[in-house]
């Protein structure tokens, strides 16, 4: 079970995609870091937020048949791990999409979709899966 707190801090990455860029070597991180473990030390102070592009494409994938209970409704869907147009990789799950027609290399963009509740009354946690474009 999550606490609302700790939905609210993690909207801005879930909801638009945000991550930290280093300013020193240009590494994207996502999910956002508060410093760059390749420049270390010299990065304190320049990490600045980052807007993960929306778009890309599909770099890898798997259709899953066996879930947990959150998603028993879905079986089977297809989960990706998606290069965006800024070299980002982001793993969601694909939808809107006929399995048989992914393809490594498929245009995608993201999407705000609900992922999941705690319980019939409690918090609903969105975020971001992916769409054919």
């Amino acid at each position: 079970m999550s606490s609302v707190a700790r939905e609210w801090r993690e909207i801005p990455g879930r909801y638009n995609l945000k991550g930290t860029k280093c300013e020193c070597c240009g590494t994207i991180y996502f999910p956002a870091r508060p410093f760059c473990p390749k420049c270390r030390r010299a990065s304190i102070g320049k990490i600045v937020d980052y807007d993960i592009c929306r778009t890309g494409t599909v770099f890898s994938y798997s259709i899953i048949h066996e879930a947990p209970d959150c998603n028993n409704m879905l079986k089977p869907y297809a989960v990706a791990m998606v290069k965006t147009d800024d070299g980002v990789m982001i793993e969601a799950q694909l939808v809107d999409v006929d399995l048989e027609k992914i393809e490594i290399g498929m245009p995608v963009r993201a999407v705000l979709r609900k992922l999941d509740a705690d319980g019939a009354a409690g918090v609903i946690h969105y975020g971001y899966k992916f769409v054919p474009l």
